[in-house]
């Protein structure tokens, strides 16, 4: 079996990954506050008189630091929900595109096609607004059911690879369903790269739903790091100054969005060692022609012959 070597960026970026993960899931028990509560008045600074206060009140007198926690649990549930929606029905047409071939298909990309040339963003936020009121797993099933095309082209080129490999044949003459073959046989060889689009899946989702939130179509009676800048910027926190409703949740998102990409862009390099090779010589070229333009050239001597001495 291959061993798997993980790479110092893998490291940063699952770092990165958990600790987003601890804030959304720990933070709302430790900062027991009610994020719906009335503390203060209209964006009262931040004070270290009660731990609802670190980091002051946004425009309803509510606690940030509350509202912060509570919102990055919302948008990670929506990135996995939307996120795995989003994956399976890529892997799903993918997979039986490719691997079946022929008219189905041609009909399965002719639908993908379609979805790829219509915005998804532009059907997201229509269908939020049709669904005004919604909550955040409807919210996360819009985005999940409109994200999913590009994945099913990817996939579906990986599994017309696959399907004429001899172990397909041998599966094939042993009297395999189709549907087996898929799940036992070409679903293995593809897993690091359903990883790998599942999480640049749920970044996008992240990044969705704080777009549509941000127009003020997000989901109602909950809190997100998108509805969290609405608010914010509705009421002209920047126009005030006042820093603290807005930036936490902007850097928040802004990390989630990096260590997904990140932790994406590392697992390639993890499953993908031809890639990690090639970065490793250029590496080690980089280190050689700097240690060469390193050695002074009074330290190279030219031998001198018997016959050029004067």
């Amino acid at each position: 079996m291959r061993s798997i070597h993980l790479t110092p960026r893998f490291w940063v970026a699952a770092s990165l990954v958990i600790f987003t993960l601890l804030v959304g899931l720990l933070g709302p028990l430790i900062i027991h506050v009610d994020p719906h509560a009335t503390i203060g008045g209209l964006y009262d600074k931040p004070s270290g008189r009660s731990i609802g206060m670190w980091l002051g009140t946004d425009n309803a007198g509510q606690s940030v630091i509350s509202n912060l926690v509570n919102g990055v649990r919302t948008s990670l549930f929506i990135g996995l929900v939307a996120g795995a929606i989003s994956t399976v029905i890529g892997l799903v047409f993918g997979l039986v595109a490719g691997f079946q071939g022929g008219i189905l298909d041609d009909i399965l990309m002719g639908v993908t096609n379609i979805g790829l040339a219509i915005p998804s963003i532009v059907v997201v936020i229509l269908l939020a607004d049709a669904l005004n009121g919604s909550t955040s797993f409807t919210l996360a099933m819009v985005i999940g059911i409109t994200g999913w095309p590009w994945t099913a082209r990817a996939v579906r080129a990986q599994a017309t690879s696959i399907r004429n490999r001899e172990h397909i044949d041998v599966a094939r003459l042993s009297g395999a369903r189709w549907v087996s073959i898929l799940l036992w046989d070409v679903l293995p060889y593809l897993l690091s790269y359903v990883v790998m689009a599942f999480v640049l899946q749920m970044s996008g989702a992240i990044l969705a739903e704080a777009a549509i939130s941000m127009l003020g179509l997000g989901a109602s009676g909950s809190v997100s790091l998108g509805i969290m800048l609405y608010w914010s910027l509705a009421w002209g926190s920047v126009r005030t100054g006042a820093w603290w409703a807005f930036l936490p949740p902007t850097l928040m998102l802004t990390l989630i969005a990096f260590s997904l990409l990140l932790l994406q862009s590392s697992l390639d390099e993890v499953f993908n060692p031809r890639l990690r090779r090639g970065r490793s010589r250029r590496r080690l070229a980089a280190v050689a022609a700097g240690t060469q333009a390193a050695v002074p050239t009074a330290a190279i001597v030219e031998p001198v012959l018997e016959g050029d001495r004067s």
